[in-house]
């Protein structure tokens, strides 16, 4: 197959054949078989290869000095480091910035679940003037319209070197669904690749235990919210948000009734995947915990009571409850030791130095 620009210049044979080579992807067999994959977008290694082009793009600002990747880097497993993003002129968002990986399940995107695919997402922070500053996307198209190599980078992934808002967000969409993450330990060790230590398995035990001190059976009640292989919710509808105990009914944050219009919603947001978490700090929608200790201490011991916590919460604790004034887990200090080496498991080192991944224009 010639390339366009090739065909133009009287190379090859008769004009340029749109042909993309589909995707393949290599899952894991525990991985859940219910891919969310738009029939209007399919994976290509074209559109892939130019999603990451355009992942790394510093021209999708408005002012051409950040891209996708300023607040989504690789090594830091594609957050930033900070409590919120930097964009446009040392603006600010009100949201920590989200690791990005395995997202061909979620089926809610953002802290508060407001877009539903990936094509729509984008969207935002392309055009948010405290992000990336574009007045609509269509500016960014006319920019990559200009160039001499974007035109025939959406031929081979499209079939048109006519640049459209709908294929630039495709491609976006179409890179990062191929982010997977299946190599950190625990993924070796449901693969029979890697035995745990005793500390590790203490620690997974009691992640994904839910407390029955009646029946003597402590937990540490992470693993019902951030579920399964992905260690995270939102991969069913709504179902993946929740209101963690953060703040006061006086004090609390929107999140997910900002989208639904309902006060049931107050204070609840997406549980994210623990994949790679000790790589991501701060922590939160908010980033207000700089480090694992900090999360683990707040579900011990500082539960805030309001009219939305959920129940998963609000019944979970290593002791009779006797009061309804408090949560608390009553973790051991060998406990937590354990839960903490549990989470240290969810690193995936090939995830953050895969090439794949990396900034093509190095």
């Amino acid at each position: 197959m010639c390339s366009l620009l090739a065909c133009e210049e009287g190379e090859g044979q008769g004009e340029a054949v749109y042909d993309p080579t589909p995707y393949e992807l290599s899952l894991p067999w525990y991985f859940p078989d219910n891919i969310r994959l738009p029939e209007d977008n399919p994976l290509t290694e074209e559109g892939v290869a130019l999603g990451r082009m355009l992942f790394y793009e510093t021209q999708l600002s408005e002012d051409g000095s950040i891209s996708c990747a300023s607040c989504h880097q690789q090594n830091k497993a594609f957050t930033d480091g900070k409590q919120f993003p930097v964009g446009l002129n040392g603006g600010e968002v009100d949201k920590n910035a989200m690791s990005l990986h395995n997202l061909l399940w979620v089926s809610r995107f953002n802290w508060d679940g407001r877009d539903a695919s990936l094509e729509e997402q984008a969207v935002g922070p392309l055009t948010n003037p405290l992000e990336m500053g574009l007045t609509d996307v269509n500016e960014a198209v006319l920019r990559l319209q200009a160039t001499d190599n974007y035109p025939n980078k959406f031929f081979e992934a499209f079939g048109s070197d006519s640049i459209t808002e709908q294929n630039l967000l495709k491609a976006l969409a179409q890179f990062q669904r191929t982010l997977i993450s299946d190599q950190t330990k625990l993924d070796r060790y449901w693969r029979d690749e890697y035995q745990p230590t005793e500390l590790e398995l203490k620690g997974m035990t009691l992640f994904y235990t839910h407390p029955e001190p009646s029946q003597g059976i402590r937990g540490a009640n992470c693993g019902d919210c951030h579920l399964g292989p992905f260690t995270g919710g939102a991969y069913e509808g709504f179902s993946g948000f929740h209101n963690n105990g953060l703040d006061t009914d006086a004090s609390l944050a929107e999140g997910l009734a900002s989208h639904s219009g309902s006060n049931f919603d107050q204070g609840k947001f997406r549980a994210p995947s623990l994949r790679n978490i000790a790589l991501t700090a701060p922590y939160m929608h908010d980033g207000r915990f700089s480090t694992l200790e900090e999360v683990l201490e707040h579900y011990d011991e500082h539960i805030q009571m309001s009219n939305t916590l959920d129940p998963l919460i609000l019944e979970a604790s290593n002791q009779a409850i006797t009061t309804s004034d408090s949560v608390r887990l009553y973790l051991l200090p060998e406990e937590k030791e354990a839960v903490l080496a549990f989470l240290h498991m969810l690193t995936d080192s090939s995830f953050i130095q895969n090439e794949k991944f990396s900034n093509p224009f190095k």
